[in-house]
């Protein structure tokens, strides 16, 4: 009888850890890593510490994945400090796909040991357009191959977010779509 107990606690944890549930948003069915490699241009974003700060405000945002030896995909994200005179900034980070997630969901460390969430909630077929958030809502990108996205594809984008519960009211346009 305490076998059974414990083997069904066990089931009921298991059940409760790392699984989206319906009010969380929804990844992607899947990202084929090799297509998604390359350098992505941040359209918008919400706000963010790392970039949005009284000392930090990226603007001209590109994130750069690549494979890494250890079948890990290397990160590299590069901005413009517009209170600094535009001077660069960049984070070098390593990403790796959640077990089960088809790669739609990845834990990213620009600090190790310590690891977040980055899910793929939307993606163009075509690879052309990205939106990356979080189970929280808190942090939100809408990514494109190109500097700028064309205007039905951005709404299209940030229809997505919408879709999956991000409150848009804070986002941010990129310096490089406002023109």
């Amino acid at each position: 009888m305490r076998r059974l107990a414990v083997a069904a606690a066990a089931l009921l944890l298991a059940g409760c850890v790392g699984q989206p549930d319906a009010t969380t948003p929804q990844p992607v069915q899947a990202v084929e890593v090799q297509r998604y490699l390359g350098t992505w241009h941040e359209v918008a974003r919400l706000p963010m510490w790392a970039q949005d700060s009284a000392s930090v405000s990226c603007e001209d945002v590109t994130a750069t994945y690549m494979p890494r030896p250890d079948g890990r995909i290397g990160v590299l994200n590069r901005c413009l400090n517009a209170l600094d005179g535009d001077k660069p900034r960049e984070a070098r980070g390593q990403a790796y796909a959640v077990e089960g997630s088809s790669n739609a969901r990845l834990r990213v460390s620009f600090f190790r040991p310590f690891y977040g969430d980055y899910w793929v909630i939307g993606l163009d077929p075509d690879y052309r357009w990205a939106v990356v958030g979080e189970p929280s809502r808190r942090w939100l990108w809408v990514l494109s191959r190109t500097p700028r996205l064309p205007e039905a594809e951005f709404q299209r984008a940030i229809g997505i977010a919408r879709a999956n519960g991000y409150d848009l009211a804070p986002l941010k346009v990129a310096r490089q779509q406002r023109g």
